[in-house]
């Protein structure tokens, strides 16, 4: 089951990374290796820093959902505009799995609540982050108008909450999941947001407003 859950978080990532490949022009092997990248990049860095060999390198069948993501978009590539909508929407369903997965894979080895939200933050995360830095675009990761990591931290946080209060299941966990996709969609309907790295006030102080009337010049 959990392979399962995997292999579809995977898939969604993958189409993120293959439709990401469309729209910056690469060819058909271009979205196969950016599709992996962005479904396989987050698991393989929490198996490493869970010090185990990657779960990618021992299934094979790990690599199927990217060559068949970049089939279905070679297939079915809407028009060209749309695509960048249609990669965060894929994009938040592989992190809502991926924060989940991660999270629990965490827990099982027994790590605590804090460690385990950030590995499943940096599992949901890592592919995606990995996908714009070869695709040479600013990563979602540090977008000012996205709220993409607090998104995780949710599904990560309630995740551990569940697991700890023993009620965590398969049920709960697609809940998790949900709620975690819901408010990355909803924070990209709405332009929901976080506070700057400098507050309004330095700001303010770095690049004072242009003067109303007109300059002289001495």
């Amino acid at each position: 089951m959990y392979i399962m859950i995997e292999l579809v978080g995977i898939f969604f990532f993958a189409v993120a990374g293959s439709l990401m490949a469309a729209r910056r022009g690469f060819d058909i092997l271009g979205s196969a290796f950016l599709g992996g990248v962005c479904g396989l990049g987050g698991g393989v860095v929490r198996d490493l820093i869970l010090n185990e060999s990657p779960a990618t390198f021992e299934h094979p069948i790990y690599f199927v959902p990217p060559v068949l993501a970049a089939l279905c978009v070679y297939a079915f590539t809407p028009a060209v505009q749309k695509l960048h909508r249609l990669v965060q929407l894929f994009d938040a369903a592989g992190l809502g799995l991926f924060c989940v997965t991660g999270t629990l894979k965490a827990l099982e080895h027994q790590f605590n609540p804090v460690t385990a939200v950030l590995l499943g933050v940096i599992t949901s995360v890592g592919g995606g982050l990995m996908r714009d830095v070869i695709s040479n675009v600013t990563p979602d990761l540090f977008n000012p108008r996205d709220i993409y990591v607090l998104a995780a931290m949710v599904g990560s946080g309630l995740t551990v909450i569940a697991w700890h209060a023993g009620i965590m299941g398969v049920g709960l966990g697609a809940g998790i999941a949900g709620l975690a996709f819901l408010i990355r969609v909803l924070s990209l309907r709405f332009g929901w947001s976080v506070p700057l790295a400098a507050g309004h006030w330095h700001r303010a102080k770095q690049n004072p407003p242009a003067p109303d009337g007109p300059q002289r010049h001495f």
